[in-house]
């Protein structure tokens, strides 16, 4: 199994490991839902315990999926979810989260999220969470796709500090939010969840990183995830239908980069030198 996960902490004490599991592209495909389900609970079994979904992920079906791979062991798992912004009134961010439960099969979601900013007025959707949370239904919630303004915008709401968690693309070619965004999280204590920490499978044919993870003898996948797991209080969530590419995921935790390498991947793929516009997929 390796060395222990690293861990992210949230600002109420919750602690989760660094590297979780992703669903996006689950439960599309019905012929692959038993492939999928194995590949959730081989993670899970390895300490990955961290499983984020979302009900527009195959119209709610990877939430079927996570809710099948969950069953008998909902309590081992930290469950995160997102709500549409479509969706995200009052009264429809609180339906949509009745029916992610009941796709999920349990009675609570550890960490609930706006999927992006959309038409609904922020307010409304604060209040459902506040709501949603007083009623136990939900643990925690955040936001995902939210830049260094709009977080701001959403801090200066009636219970807006109690944001827990942003989800936002970030990989070795995708270091944009390093220059404002991850400082501003980071003097809330807030984690960053990284989400296509590969950049859906791009990063593995990328030369530069591809010759720097031969050198070393590690996958590049391997690579990638040890940079995120080297930043503070940053969340990865590949995601994978293999349970032998979750194990292979999960070994990133054992490789410890020295200054020499970290300086190396910044050679390969450099940090921002100014603000960038957040990118998303």
């Amino acid at each position: 199994m390796g060395q222990a996960l690293p861990k992210a902490a949230f600002s109420d004490g919750q602690s989760v490991p660094a590297l979780g599991l992703g669903t996006w592209h689950m439960g599309e495909r019905g012929g692959e839902k038993a492939g999928e389900v194995r590949a959730l609970q081989a993670g899970i079994a390895s300490g990955m315990t961290l499983i984020d979904t979302a009900e527009m992920y195959a119209n709610g079906g990877a939430e079927e999926v996570t809710g099948e791979a969950i069953k008998g062991r909902r309590d081992e798992v930290f469950l995160v979810s997102k709500v549409l912004p479509s969706n995200a009134s009052r009264h429809g961010t609180i339906a949509a989260c009745e029916a992610s439960l009941k796709r999920l099969g349990t009675d609570h979601i550890d960490l609930y999220l706006l999927h992006w900013p959309g038409r609904h007025p922020l307010g409304g959707t604060v209040e459902a969470f506040e709501e949603l949370r007083a009623a136990g239904k939900i643990k925690r919630w955040g936001v995902s796709n939210f830049d260094t303004l709009a977080m701001r915008q959403l801090s200066a709401l009636p219970h807006g500090d109690n944001c827990a968690a942003n989800q936002v693309l970030y990989n070795l070619s995708t270091r944009g939010i390093e220059f404002d965004l991850m400082p501003w999280m980071a003097d809330k204590a807030m984690p960053l969840m990284a989400y296509s920490p590969l950049d859906e499978g791009r990063l593995l044919r990328h030369p530069g990183l591809g010759r720097m993870a031969k050198r070393l003898g590690l996958p590049p996948a391997q690579l990638a995830l040890a940079f995120l797991l080297h930043r503070d209080n940053v969340i990865a969530i590949p995601k994978s239908s293999s349970p032998e590419r979750v194990a292979e995921n999960r070994a990133a935790a054992d490789i410890s980069l020295t200054a020499d390498q970290l300086a190396e991947l910044d050679k390969i793929f450099p940090p921002p030198r100014a603000r960038e516009p957040l990118q998303m997929i």
